[in-house]
């Protein structure tokens, strides 16, 4: 029999490699969910979820995608893949808390020049980990080695999560009133937005000890503290600090005719952001382009701030950084930021 010269091996792309990240996925995720589903979800052609387990009355479904963005050449500079599959999972969840949803399960795209296993393993039990403590389930995704897209060591991660939330519980932004207080929660550090400008800075004797523990710590996940607030009705409205820093995000929870007041000197500007703010980057385009230390914002009623505080840590006990009052203009910083 003649042999054959072309092979879909011989193209770039391994089955058989895809096919044991295959089989680690489902002993990974049976083990870290064996409780939420009794569905096997991994390796069908579609996943499935039992809404009726939710007990919610009048649920709304709601969705979330995202990815890490060009965090993950930090990730391949540092060769450090354990944390971003966290990043990962924030991006969407985050998202979701913001309109008072619960994360039921997520989704993952992998695309990559080339499969390999010991990385992509490293990266799925992260996005694992990310799905734990977000109380979701990770039910499938997508393993693409894409040779001539990408090169054989870049890839790219993207998720996508749904949500649910009773009627009666969806945060929208009508909900905020005049003199309504906006709480800032501290973000972990850069959480996944800004890297290309924080890589286009970097230079190679400025990679320190703190930088390589700074620019890779994960993106904090809200979903459990917030999600006990939406609970007991203490949120009128929620920000999540992402792509756009403070200045495009704060407006996006303010509804017409009212404006965010923010005191940026009140702001616990977080070590990193300085850092940054050193390289001849403006406040304006710190503002807009990072979080600069406020990961994630809630706007409520000033009696209901005290209650709030109690439901976080020490490390992410939020703190007033404004106020709500009527105008036509969105978001008025008050002050500068303190470096």
């Amino acid at each position: 029999m003649k042999k054959t010269k072309n092979s879909y091996k011989k193209s770039g792309v391994n089955i058989e490699t895809a096919d044991k990240l295959t089989k680690y996925i489902k002993r990974i995720t049976q083990t870290a969910f064996k409780k939420k589903t009794n569905n096997n979800n991994i390796g069908n052609f579609a996943s499935t979820f039992d809404l009726n387990s939710q007990k919610i009355k009048d649920p709304l479904i709601v969705s979330s995608t995202d990815g890490v963005g060009t965090k993950i050449e930090i990730a391949n500079k540092f060769k450090k893949f354990d944390t971003i599959g966290i990043d990962l999972v924030a991006m969407c969840v985050n998202d979701l808390i913001v309109q008072g949803a619960k994360p039921l399960f997520f989704l993952d795209y992998i695309a990559t020049g080339k499969l390999k296993l010991n990385q992509m393993k490293t990266i799925i039990k992260s996005i694992v980990r990310g799905c734990k403590i977000s109380d979701c389930v990770l039910v499938g995704g997508e393993t693409a080695e894409m040779p001539g897209t990408y090169s054989n060591n870049k890839f790219d991660l993207a998720g996508f999560s749904v949500g649910v939330v009773s009627k009666k519980k969806l945060l929208i932004k009508n909900k905020v009133k005049n003199n309504d207080v906006i709480l800032a929660v501290p973000s972990s550090g850069l959480h996944s937005n800004g890297f290309s400008l924080v890589r286009k800075v970097l230079t190679k004797g400025s990679l320190n000890n703190f930088l390589r523990k700074e620019l890779l710590i994960p993106t904090k996940i809200y979903v459990k503290e917030v999600l006990k607030l939406v609970k007991k009705d203490l949120i009128h409205s929620s920000v999540n600090i992402t792509g756009g820093g403070l200045t495009e995000n704060i407006p996006r929870s303010i509804p017409n005719g009212f404006t965010a007041n923010v005191d940026l000197s009140k702001i616990r500007v977080l070590k990193i952001f300085k850092w940054l703010k050193s390289k001849n980057i403006s406040d304006n385009e710190m503002l807009r382009t990072f979080n600069c230390g406020v990961g994630f914002c809630i706007i409520t009623d000033k009696k209901k701030a005290k209650k709030i505080k109690k439901f976080f840590n020490k490390e992410f006990k939020p703190y007033q950084i404004g106020f709500i009052s009527k105008s036509s203009k969105k978001i008025n910083f008050i002050n500068d930021l303190k470096w």
